[in-house]
């Protein structure tokens, strides 16, 4: 557990500051599962993943559209829709991978050996933080009324 901690400090030290400007979704998501990792509150890979989905343990999911099997994608929209879990996509699984710490950190602080990651969940959002209020106003301004 400490051996983790340390890790993910150092991938957050990689993590370029911030300006004055207002953080963007994906800054923010980085931000949120970084903090989510730090208090083991992050489930990777889909197998993990669809389970807490169907348990509704989930807070929120993000999800790699960048999958080979587009089966998966129809699988986790539908346990989000059915359950009512947030759901965020990016583009890139290799990105989803090194955000949730699926790889090896060289000495100089750049992530090597990044393994894919389809779907992640999280379940403990750990700290409050402006990127978590950040994501939240962004569903919140998303809303979409059910027909």
């Amino acid at each position: 557990k400490q051996w983790y901690q340390r890790r993910v400090a150092i991938t957050a030290g990689a993590v370029p500051a911030v300006g004055d400007g207002p953080m963007s979704l994906m800054e923010a998501l980085r931000e949120t599962l970084k903090n989510a990792i730090i208090v083991d509150g992050v489930t990777r890979g889909l197998r993990e993943s669809v389970k807490r989905l169907d348990k509704r343990e989930a807070l929120l999911c993000v999800l790699a559209e960048s999958t080979d099997e587009k089966n998966i994608l129809k699988l986790v929209e539908a346990l989000c829709r059915e359950h009512g879990i947030n759901l965020i996509k990016i583009d890139d699984a290799k990105k989803l991978g090194e955000w949730t710490g699926l790889c090896k950190i060289d000495k100089e602080g750049q992530a090597r050996k990044v393994v894919r990651c389809s779907c992640a969940v999280i379940h403990a959002f750990g700290t409050e933080s402006q990127a978590l209020d950040i994501i939240n106003d962004h569903f919140k301004r998303t809303v979409v009324p059910e027909a």
